[in-house]
């Protein structure tokens, strides 16, 4: 097993993550965050609903005490991530909870798991918060 074979494991198990036919499961009040970037947005389309976060930033607007935080969430808010395939938003969402967001997950498969479902999917290009 590689390093970072190594640290995806150890991330994954801190987790709950999320099979794609659950998400609508989730708690009402629940935020998926979409870190792909635009240019795939572009091409694959986005999920609906999903707030789209450039990875550079995401600790910044999602630390439930940060002065540059988006508003309307809570440290108790079910956080899901989700990038392309699954591998990226597992780190994500491990570094989410490290700066406070304990409910915070990823998406199993990543958008192309959601896709490959055969859920919906919006035109994609939402311009990301940065």
């Amino acid at each position: 097993m590689s390093r970072v074979d190594e640290v995806l494991a150890r991330a994954r198990a801190r987790l709950s993550r999320v099979e794609p036919a659950s998400l609508s499961a989730l708690p009402e009040d629940h935020l998926l965050v979409d870190i792909r970037p635009l240019h795939d947005r572009v091409a694959d389309g986005e999920i609906p609903g999903a707030v789209p976060i450039e990875r550079i930033v995401l600790e910044w607007r999602l630390d439930p005490e940060g002065s540059h935080r988006l508003p309307d969430f809570t440290a108790d808010t079910t956080v899901v991530v989700f990038c392309n395939e699954g591998y990226s938003s597992s780190l994500a969402a491990r570094d989410l909870q490290d700066v406070g967001l304990p409910n915070a997950t990823d998406l199993v498969g990543g958008f192309h798991a959601y896709r490959d479902a055969g859920l919906p999917i919006q035109t994609g290009g939402t311009p990301p918060i940065t």
